[in-house]
């Protein structure tokens, strides 16, 4: 897809890879970028700074989601491109005493954000794109979606869960005339890695957002499924296929050169 003279949201847009995602989109000549995003006041700044349009969101909620494909779609036509951007990372710690420790609520809140805020896209939108036969979805996910996380089993299991949404919604809607890309990096120098503890997705080094951004818009020029910013990640899932249970005793070992040995 070149992205010159089309209709694009951006959820998460008010900061992080979703505010370099917009500027990259508008460089890249899209007609309107509409800035989405929980926070209006940010979503308004990062808007003027595109000439775009901002509109709250909690992807969190379906509703939201719905309203705001609506009132972008009766504003400004059919949505191109969806790039389903908006994501959290809780459950994080450095005690490593019981994988499944963290509270419902803390679990409930993560699959609300990093699966259905891509299933309530697909949901509204599939219909609209299938009878245009066209449109395109940019999902950003994780590599820990692909590999794994160590230090939180909430991000590791609802990026994975994305990734096979992902695939699906891919294979399902082929045939439609619908394009689908997962943009996964390891570290990126945003208020969400800054929040967390020290851990392996920092090892391969920090990129900038807008590195990021420029990949992701490299990938759905391409029409690429998997977007890796950090092309280690690939060389990591060759390992972690061919040899499961030496990619577990590898984790493993890192996990303990990071947090300690607790024996």
């Amino acid at each position: 897809m070149q992205l010159r003279g089309k209709t694009v949201v951006v959820t998460g847009g008010g900061s992080g890879i979703g505010r370099a995602l917009c500027e990259a989109i508008h460089q890249a000549g899209a007609k309107k970028v509409v800035v989405a995003d929980i926070d209006l006041q940010a979503a308004k700044r990062v808007a003027i700074g595109v000439g775009g349009a901002a509109i709250p969101c909690d992807v969190s909620h379906e509703a939201d989601v719905r309203s705001l494909i609506e009132k972008t779609e009766s504003e400004f036509g059919a949505i191109d491109l969806y790039c389903s951007n908006a994501g959290v990372a809780l459950g994080f710690s450095s005690c490593m005493d019981n994988a499944a420790k963290a509270s419902d609520e803390l679990w409930q809140k993560a699959w609300s954000i990093n699966v259905m805020g891509h299933v309530y896209a697909a949901r509204s939108l599939i219909p609209s794109m299938k009878a245009r036969s066209g449109g395109y979805f940019l999902m950003t996910v994780s590599a820990a979606g692909l590999l794994t996380q160590i230090g939180s089993a909430i991000y590791s299991t609802t990026k994975h869960a994305a990734v096979g949404f992902a695939e699906n919604l891919a294979i399902t809607h082929q045939d439609d005339g619908i394009k689908v890309s997962i943009l996964c990096p390891q570290a990126v120098d945003t208020p969400l890695l800054h929040n967390l503890p020290a851990g392996p997705q920092s090892q391969d080094g920090i990129l900038s957002p807008q590195t990021v951004a420029l990949a992701a818009i490299r990938g759905i020029e391409h029409e690429t499924f998997l977007i890796l910013p950090h092309p280690e990640v690939q060389e990591y899932m060759r390992r972690k296929t061919e040899d499961r249970d030496r990619s577990i005793d590898g984790m493993a070992r890192l996990q303990r050169r990071i947090f300690g040995s607790r024996s």
